[in-house]
């Protein structure tokens, strides 16, 4: 710890009252040798000249000249650079070891001799004016859902008066992702900025029929559904979106801590996994206080209604009971083959309709050339025709579990490869008729035994699906409501 001058000043008083230079240290607090040091130099600390003197010869003073030359035609050459050339052209006996020395005298250089430097100038946010919207990846997280891992991204939407901030999970930055993160945000703050402002991301910025750098259409109309005012940074300006950029650090650090304290990071599903992200941002908002008030006091008011955060498109139901969808296929009930259905495309989900009826409810898919097959979608046409089995291109979706796996290939080692196919796709079917864990239970009660789950035996173990009760609906006599009303008329006439 460095001396302070009151320190030197007891020392000082003690040496002029005569006290003994061990003595007057142990007064002042001092060490001995920097007691005698500031006796010797007579000043206070703070009142030392600087050092003009070198302790070693400047290794560099036969080619300075030459380096100062180059760095003043190319004022980014880094000393590393620099050396490197020395040493190739075996020029001045220098050694690695000398890297620490040279970057020294260039950073010296830069500051008395260097270019103009870019400097940023803090900015004052006022309450109300804007929301910063930003998407960061969160698979640092570990979150697992059902077992698996689960990779996606956080819409981050900060107000940077107050730091209120809310995230939202999904897979892309689309515009889809975009217009839910945006709006989940605004109806839990329970108002509306005056701006909103994002980087140049695709989905807001990038104008794929002109190539600039305009606000989307589809972005527009979702600002202007908002009562906003789009807003956006200079290219490759991310500093200007300064505030919700390190709020995407802060926030994945906090959501970390909070995992720490749950002990564990699986989820059962999209659904628990997004209800406890909800609840662990409320907490994290509830620190904002005073500030979130003025801020909240501005807000506009929300609209009536959200707008749809989804893609519609109409496509056609194939031979196979599929669509396929932005490179996607999904199964459809066999029933609506060769019919035309609409497709609700959300960032996270698929919502396919037939008659404004939601007939399949499912994750969305990734990546080109996958498939999305729901067994029970297809198997009554499987068992019809079971010699499309061994070579079905979604053969793996007829294995639901592998459990289910297991009892094929037991199957296959104790029976001819056509009886084992059908005797395994009436299982399957079994499973979609009844319940898919009783099946599996059953299965599993004969491999355990090592014993062939042949379909007659699993049907045996299964129980049958319960059954609805029948209900009677009693008539709704409408004359009742007919003599309440005349009763508040009456009521109002008086």
């Amino acid at each position: 710890m460095r001396a302070t001058q009151a320190q030197v000043r007891r020392l000082f008083a003690a040496l002029a009252r005569g006290e003994r230079l061990w003595r007057a240290a142990m007064k002042a607090d001092l060490h001995r040798d920097t007691a005698r040091a500031y006796r010797d130099s007579g000043s206070l600390p703070g009142e030392t000249p600087p050092r003009t003197w070198r302790t070693r010869p400047d290794p560099f003073v036969t080619v300075w000249p030459e380096i100062e030359a180059r760095l003043a035609a190319a004022p980014t050459l880094e000393a590393k650079t620099l050396l490197a050339d020395l040493l190739a052209r075996e020029v001045g006996g220098f050694e690695a070891g000398h890297l620490r020395t040279l970057q020294r005298r260039v950073r010296a250089w830069r500051a008395s001799h260097g270019p103009e430097k870019e400097i940023f100038f803090p900015q004052e946010h006022r309450p109300g004016e804007a929301s910063q919207l930003d998407f960061t990846w969160a698979s640092v997280l570990g979150i697992t859902i059902g077992g698996e891992p689960y990779p996606h991204m956080l819409c981050n939407t900060v107000l940077p008066y107050s730091n209120w901030g809310w995230a939202t999970p999904c897979r892309s930055e689309s515009m889809a992702a975009l217009a839910e993160g945006l709006q989940d945000a605004l109806f839990e703050l329970g108002g509306v900025p005056a701006n909103s402002q994002t980087d140049n991301s695709t989905a807001a910025t990038h104008d794929l029929r002109s190539g600039k750098r305009a606000f989307n259409a589809d972005y527009l109309a979702l600002v202007t559904h908002l009562g906003m005012r789009p807003r956006t940074i200079g290219v490759g300006e991310s500093e200007q979106n300064g505030d919700v950029e390190a709020m995407n650090g802060a926030l994945k650090r906090d959501l970390e801590q909070q995992l720490l304290l749950r002990e564990s990071r699986e989820f059962e599903s999209h659904a628990a996994y997004r209800a406890w992200l909800c609840e662990a941002l409320r907490r994290r908002n509830a620190t904002r206080g005073q500030r979130l008030e003025e801020e909240k006091a501005l807000l506009h008011a929300l609209p009536s209604r959200r707008l749809p955060a989804y893609r519609e498109i109409d496509v056609r139901v194939g031979q196979g009971s599929t669509i396929r969808v932005m490179g996607h296929a999904y199964s459809v009930p066999s029933r609506l083959k060769g019919e035309r259905v609409r497709v609700r495309v959300h960032e996270t989900r698929v919502e396919i309709l037939f008659a404004d009826r939601v007939e399949i409810d499912v994750e969305r898919g990734r990546g080109k050339n996958g498939a999305t097959i729901q067994y029970r979608h297809v198997i009554g046409s499987l068992l019809r025709k079971p010699g499309a089995f061994r070579c079905y291109r979604h053969r793996d979706a007829m294995f639901p579990t592998q459990v289910f796996r297991r009892a094929f290939e037991r199957l296959a080692k104790d029976m001819p490869a056509w009886g084992a196919d059908v005797e395994y796709l009436r299982i399957v079917d079994l499973a979609a008729k009844t319940l898919e864990a009783s099946v599996e239970a059953a299965l599993l009660y004969f491999l355990e035994r090592d014993e062939t789950p042949r379909f007659d035996r699993v049907r045996d173990r299964v129980s049958p699906p319960p059954v609805a009760p029948a209900m009677d609906v009693p008539a709704v006599d409408l004359t009742e409501y007919d003599a309440l009303l005349e009763a508040d008329v009456e009521r109002v006439a008086s």
